[in-house]
């Protein structure tokens, strides 16, 4: 048979669905009896092949350790050389019953272009060689699973927490063992986790996220790098996903004939190409979301090795980032944006009210974090879509609350993390009031550290009074007293009296509680520890509408 009727290789082939075999794992059972006498230690085994074959170049896809008893070896520096051309791992030579012992000009030929040169004792059939390369696969293979699978219910778990993009980067950071960065397309970073890489790994991976985060056709949906030793990789998690770009494709397929690399190139490159083809190859990316105002983001990675599974599980967080930070899109976008453009030209709520949609009750629901940190847009997106909304504020100054407004009727539920304060469903123009009555809701169930408050509306022998008559007496008894201390006597009164926690709930010292509650005592000209005055006071203050304290 020439060499022209033979099978073209350069047909890609698939990559095995294994991870490789570390040549010294195999060097390891003993049992074998196998022994390195050329070419350098470092190799990775694919695949298991045997040839007799005068040049097996064109029945080999790379990474193969070969097997030979030397049949037909006439050239030893041509034979090696063509089979580090087609990316070859290692030869096995088998000694007896054609050569007695390795010939020397194939050692030095094998140490001249760099590649592991095993002997193969006599006993040691071949085929048993084989198969402990496949048993050695398969438990690679079955660490490699197990590896994932904990790393995919870490970040699952993560991405339920209060602060799902914080936790989730920081998972996946501590599972691959480095840097997790949430970016813009401008570079900025808006979550990070684990150990800061070096400035020229920083910028180089800064440069990846701009690459795939280009808003235009043709833009890869991921992309990989290395700089100073450390592997570098960005994915996009806005827009939709492209072809790869030509530096990710040359680490998703395996080399071709006319990629094959030379000689000295080859242990480097066919190493890289055979695990990020076994890794990714079969991994498409998902569709992510489009980031409002045009602002796309992707997951960056910065590690000192690329293990088996990495590429996996950086997909696994691919998938929950684009869930966690894309918007909530529906058919009503536009017309709520239609109502905020004229609400800023100076519109009122019930002329905007139809645009957003029901009609209502809306409830108004304010939250902080339980551990004081601020929350962001992310975060506050998170809570928001656990509640069941897009309508979400996330606040600009140090000390503000998350803002979400619902269009169920019912109060929301507890979320962990949080603490909630919810008015009473109220019609989209008392909107303005019952943001008010959450913020005290939430100061309340801040003072008294429970997950929700929730304002109770008017029930019982109060509901019997007429509104109208209700509002203008308590006009009357309040009148003495401004706002700020009309809403420190009712939250004293909310919090039955406790100087401590209205302390807490106003974020003011103890002692200024106590002026103000005197202050009112003294213009209202009644004593506050009279249950009687406390009673109709409270009444009274259920009727005005809430002012800040």
């Amino acid at each position: 048979m020439d060499e022209s009727s033979m099978p073209s290789p350069s047909v890609t082939a698939p990559g095995p669905p294994t991870p490789p075999v570390p040549l010294a794992a195999l060097l390891a059972r003993e049992e074998l009896g196998l022994r390195r006498i050329a070419g350098p230690a470092d190799a990775d085994l694919l695949w298991v092949h045997t040839s007799e074959m005068a040049d097996p170049y064109p029945y080999l896809l790379g990474g193969e350790l070969l097997l030979s008893a030397g049949v037909l070896l006439t050239d030893p520096d041509r034979y090696v050389a063509r089979l580090v051309e087609a990316g070859a791992a290692a030869l096995g030579f088998g000694v007896r019953p054609v050569h007695e012992s390795v010939p020397e000009s194939l050692v030095e030929a094998c140490d001249r272009h760099g590649l592991p040169l095993l002997e193969v004792p006599p006993e040691t059939p071949f085929t048993t060689i084989a198969r402990a390369v496949w048993r050695l696969m398969a438990e690679a293979r079955h660490r490699e699973l197990r590896r994932v699978t904990r790393a995919q219910q870490a970040l699952a778990t993560a991405a339920a927490r209060p602060d799902p993009v914080p936790a989730v980067l920081h998972q996946l950071a501590a599972h691959l063992d480095g840097r997790a960065v949430l970016l813009t397309a401008t570079g900025e970073e808006l979550h990070t986790a684990g150990r800061r890489p070096s400035p020229e790994a920083a910028a180089a991976l800064a440069r990846l996220a701009g690459l795939v985060t280009r808003d235009r056709p043709g833009a890869p949906a991921s992309a990989t790098d290395t700089a100073g030793g450390t592997q570098l990789s960005a994915y996009a998690l806005g827009g939709e996903v492209s072809s790869a770009s030509s530096r990710d494709r040359s680490d998703l397929r395996t080399p071709t004939r006319a990629d094959r690399p030379t000689q000295g190139q080859a242990r480097d490159e066919r190493r890289t190409h055979a695990r990020d083809e076994r890794v990714t190859a079969p991994q498409p990316q998902p569709q992510p979301q489009p980031q409002p105002q045009g602002e796309r983001l992707a997951l960056a990675l910065a590690t000192c090795r690329r293990e088996p599974g990495d590429h996996t599980v950086a997909g696994i967080a691919v998938v929950l980032l684009s869930l966690l930070t894309a918007p909530h899109r529906g058919t009503d976008t536009a017309g709520r944006s239609a109502a905020l453009v004229r609400l800023l030209l100076g519109a009122s709520p019930a002329e905007v009210a139809p645009l957003l949609g029901p009609e209502g009750p809306w409830t108004v629901v304010h939250a902080r974090r339980t551990d004081g940190t601020r929350a962001d847009a992310l975060t506050a997106g998170a809570l928001g879509a656990s509640l069941g909304s897009t309508l979400v504020d996330a606040g600009y100054g140090e000390g503000d609350a998350v803002r979400v407004l619902l269009q169920e009727p019912h109060a929301p539920a507890p979320q962990p993390g949080w603490t909630l304060g919810a008015a009473t469903p109220t019609p989209l123009p008392a909107l303005p009031t019952a943001d008010l009555r959450a913020a005290r809701a939430l100061a309340h169930a801040e003072a008294t550290r429970t997950p929700l408050a929730t304002e109770t509306p008017a029930t019982g022998l109060a509901a019997l009074v007429p509104p109208d008559r209700a509002a203008a007496h308590a006009r009357a008894l309040l009148a003495p007293l401004t706002p700020p201390l009309a809403g420190t006597l009712r939250c004293w009164l909310s919090l039955h009296g406790s100087w401590d926690r209205t302390a807490v709930a106003l974020a003011v010292h103890r002692n200024t509680v106590r002026q103000r509650i005197g202050r009112c005592a003294e213009l209202l000209g009644t004593d506050l520890n009279d249950m009687d005055v406390r009673t109709e006071l409270w009444f009274a203050l259920r009727q005005e509408p809430p002012s800040a304290p």
